[in-house]
C-alpha cells in the first residue's frame, strides 16, 4: 500500500474466532515475550472495540485507537505488524479518499503447537531464558496419573443414544468457529533447485507437500541454513518410503547450527528496547533525545555507526551477542554499554572490560537506558574522585583534556534543548537505523 496511515481512516474489527480467557493467558504468556505489551495491549483493544456484538464491530476511526491507547500512529502501525506477522491478525485496505481497514482476529495457537513450532518456540526461549521457559513448560504441562490399574468405562455414543431418521438439511458453512492465523514467511528456499537436486528414486512424490515446503522454509530462516546446506539436512533426513522425517529434519537443522556457531541457539531476539522499558515521549531535551537513540537503535548497527570507514570484527559482535543472550542484557543497555565503554577504554572494544562493566550492571539489574546512562556517569564520577587523590591538580587537567566523554555526562545530563543543528543531526543518524 502505498498511501499513509492518518487519523481519520476507518477501520472495522472482525472476529473470525471463538477467544477464551485461556487464549488470553496465552497471548501474554506465550506472545507477549515475543511481540511485547504495546502488540498484545492493540490485539485486546480491537477484541474490545467487538463491544456486545462479538463478531463484528461497528465502523471506527484511527483517531479512536490513538486516544484509546495514547499512542503515536506509528507505534500502532508497528504493534499490528507484529500481531500480522505472528498470525493473530489479518490486515485489508480500501484505498480510497478515507481509507478503509478491516481487522480480521485469530486466535493463539494451542500450547503444543507454540511450544513445538520452529521459529516461536525459539524465540520465546532465547528471550525469557532457559529458568522463565521452564516455567511455563510446567504451568502447561498435564499431570500425568497412573492409570495401569483403572478400567476405562466411557460409554460411547451409540450405547446412549438412538439413531432417529430425517431429512432436514443443515448448513453450518457460516457458524462461527475456532479460527487460527497462519505465520507466513517470504520464500527463503529455491524449492525448484532443492527438488531437483535430490535423486527421483530415494524421494516420494508427496514428499514436498505445502506443509512440509513452509517447514523447511521456516527452518531455513530460523537457523539461517543456506539452500546448498539445506538439501544435506532434507536427504538426511529420509525415511524408508521417501518421506521427510519432519523431527529429524528439525533434529539435523538445529544441529547444524549449533555446530556453526560454537553450541549456541539462534539468537533470533528483537534487538531494540522493548516498549514496556521505553521512556514516555515528549521531551524534547538532548538528554531525551540521546535515550531515544539508544531505544530504537540495535546494538549492531549503533557499534557500526562508530566505524565510518569500515565493519565491526566478528569478534565484537560476538561480544554483543554474549550479553544479550548470555548476561541477557536488554538492547538499550547494551547500546548505552557500547558508546560507555568506547569513551573511557580509548575506543577499545575488549571483551575484558566490556564483561567487567556488564557484570556490574546486571549485578545491580539494570533494564532501562536511563538506568544504565546514570550509573554510567556515577562511575566515571567516582573514577574521576580517586584520580584526584592520587593525581596532581595539573595531572587531572591533562588526563580531563585527553578523555572525551560522552555527550550525556556531566553538564550535559541537565535536560537543556537541542539546536536546530543538533536536532538535525541526531534525526539523520535515526534515519540510518529505521
Amino acid at each position: 500500500m502505498n498511501g499513509k496511515l492518518l487519523p481519520a481512516d476507518t477501520y472495522i474489527v472482525v472476529n473470525k474466532t471463538i477467544l477464551s480467557e485461556q487464549d488470553k493467558k496465552k497471548i501474554t504468556m506465550l506472545y507477549q515475550p515475543i511481540i511485547g505489551h504495546t502488540a498484545v495491549s492493540l490485539y485486546l483493544t480491537l477484541i474490545d472495540d467487538l463491544e456486545k456484538r462479538e463478531l463484528m464491530s461497528g465502523e471506527l476511526t484511527h483517531h479512536h485507537l490513538v486516544s484509546t491507547m495514547q499512542l503515536k500512529l506509528q507505534d500502532i502501525i508497528i504493534a499490528r505488524e507484529k500481531l500480522e506477522a505472528v498470525g493473530l491478525l489479518k490486515t485489508y485496505v480500501k484505498e480510497e479518499n478515507v481509507n478503509n481497514y478491516v481487522y480480521v482476529i485469530y486466535s493463539p495457537l494451542s500450547v503444543s503447537d507454540f511450544l513445538n513450532h520452529p521459529i516461536l518456540s525459539v524465540v520465546l526461549y532465547n528471550n525469557l531464558g532457559k529458568k522463565e521457559y521452564d516455567k511455563i513448560i510446567n504451568y502447561f504441562k498435564i499431570p500425568r496419573i497412573n492409570l495401569k490399574d483403572y478400567q476405562d468405562i466411557t460409554a460411547s455414543f451409540n450405547s446412549v443414544f438412538t439413531s432417529v431418521g430425517g431429512n432436514l438439511f443443515i448448513d453450518n458453512d457460516n457458524i462461527v468457529k475456532k479460527n487460527i492465523g497462519t505465520i507466513t514467511l517470504d520464500s527463503k528456499v529455491d524449492f525448484d533447485l532443492l527438488i531437483s537436486s535430490i535423486p527421483k528414486n530415494i524421494v516420494n512424490n508427496r514428499c514436498f507437500n505445502e506443509e512440509m515446503k513452509n517447514l523447511i522454509n521456516a527452518l531455513a530462516f530460523t537457523y539461517n541454513i543456506d539452500d546448498l546446506n539445506m538439501q544435506g539436512m532434507v536427504r538426511n533426513s529420509l525415511n524408508e518410503k521417501g518421506m521427510i522425517d519432519k523431527e529429524e529434519l528439525i533434529r539435523n537443522c538445529r544441529n547444524f547450527y549449533e555446530f556453526e556457531n560454537a553450541g549456541k541457539l539462534p539468537t533470533l531476539i528483537y534487538s531494540k528496547q522493548p516498549d514496556y522499558l521505553k521512556s514516555p515521549k515528549g521531551d524534547t531535551s538532548n538528554w531525551a533525545k540521546q535515550v531515544y537513540t539508544f531505544e530504537n537503535v540495535t546494538p549492531n548497527d549503533y557499534l557500526r555507526s562508530k566505524y565510518k570507514n569500515g565493519e565491526p570484527t566478528m569478534r565484537e559482535l560476538q561480544i554483543i551477542e554474549d550479553l544479550m543472550v548470555k548476561q541477557k542484557m536488554k538492547p538499550g543497555v547494551v547500546n548505552v554499554l557500547i558508546s560507555y565503554v568506547l569513551k573511557v577504554n580509548n575506543n577499545k572494544f575488549t571483551r575484558s572490560y566490556v564483561e567487567t562493566v556488564a557484570s556490574q550492571w546486571c549485578r545491580m539489574n539494570i533494564e532501562t537506558v536511563e538506568e544504565a546512562m546514570r550509573v554510567a556517569e556515577k562511575e566515571h564520577k567516582k573514577i574521576k574522585r580517586m584520580l584526584e587523590k592520587n593525581t596532581s591538580k595539573n595531572d587531572i587537567r591533562r588526563e580531563a583534556k585527553k578523555e572525551e566523554l560522552p555527550s550525556w555526562f556531566e553538564k550535559e545530563i541537565e535536560k537543556k534543548e537541542m539546536s536546530k543543528e543538533e536536532e538535525e543531526e541526531l534525526d539523520n543518524l535515526l534515519k540510518n537505523f529505521s
